[in-house]
């Protein structure tokens, strides 16, 4: 009986081990692709639940838990919502709100300028956009990875979103006192009544503390909320009678 020559055997042998090892390899490689496809895949599932409804806690909102600071909130839909809150917050945060995609390029360019000249006293000029962007999709704090995360973010809000879901998703999540968020909550805190009711002072003054609401108060009103109370109201008379922001009014509060 003839055996096989040992030179096949090992040649034999050589191929079986490069496929073993190939395979290996490529099941290795579908996994990763596996992985990347079903988070892409959450990724956009997440973006669209967020069109119907709003986030179960933003990273925020846990770090306010975490910290002991607590969480007050109660989320509404736009049209029990008073039009003074929604103008309140676009004169005092984004004025361009209605009219940009995302960015306001006009704002990031002085902002960029001051902080040159004053770079111990940093500005943003960050859109109502860009901070949906940052409280619903990321955590706290500073980086360039952060940024270039939440312009994408933002990017994918103002595509995939309307104005109106953007300012709806705004109020309902913004802080707006310490450990207190949204307009409904920050209603009931510090005036008793549901935003529904608020007028355009009472409006104007929880825009007021938005660039710092652990640090500037509503209640007992701070100097720097008590300063910036009659500017935001005068900035909400100027944008009201813009053609964009009549057009968001109408299909926000329309029946």
């Amino acid at each position: 009986m003839k055996t096989i020559p040992k030179k096949i055997l090992y040649s034999v042998k050589y191929q079986l081990l490069r496929f073993y090892h190939a395979y290996k390899s490529w099941a290795w490689y579908y996994k990763i692709l596996t992985w990347v496809l079903t988070l892409v895949s959450l990724h956009f599932l997440y973006f669209f639940y967020l069109m119907l409804f709003f986030p179960p806690i933003t990273a925020t909102q846990f770090g306010s838990l975490v910290s002991g600071h607590g969480l007050k909130r109660e989320y509404v839909c736009l049209k029990n919502i008073s039009s003074n809150a929604v103008l309140a917050v676009m004169g005092a945060e984004d004025q361009l709100f209605a009219e940009h995609y995302g960015f306001d390029l006009e704002s990031i360019e002085k902002a960029l300028e001051y902080n040159k000249r004053k770079p111990k006293k940093m500005r943003g000029a960050s859109t109502i956009s860009q901070q949906v962007a940052k409280n619903v999709f990321l955590w706290q704090g500073r980086s360039w990875i952060r940024k270039g995360l939440e312009v994408y973010f933002t990017l994918m809000i103002e595509t995939l979103w309307s104005k109106k879901r953007i300012i709806e998703t705004y109020l309902n999540i913004a802080e707006m006192g310490d450990g207190v968020f949204g307009i409904q909550a920050a209603s009931k805190k510090y005036f008793n009544k549901d935003a529904k009711y608020l007028s355009r002072e009472e409006a104007a003054k929880i825009a007021a503390c938005l660039p710092n609401p652990k640090r500037y108060k509503v209640k007992p009103v701070s100097p720097y909320v008590s300063f910036r109370i009659p500017w935001i109201m005068q900035q909400m008379d100027q944008i009201e009678p813009d053609e964009d922001i009549q057009l968001l009014l109408k299909k926000a509060f329309q029946k």
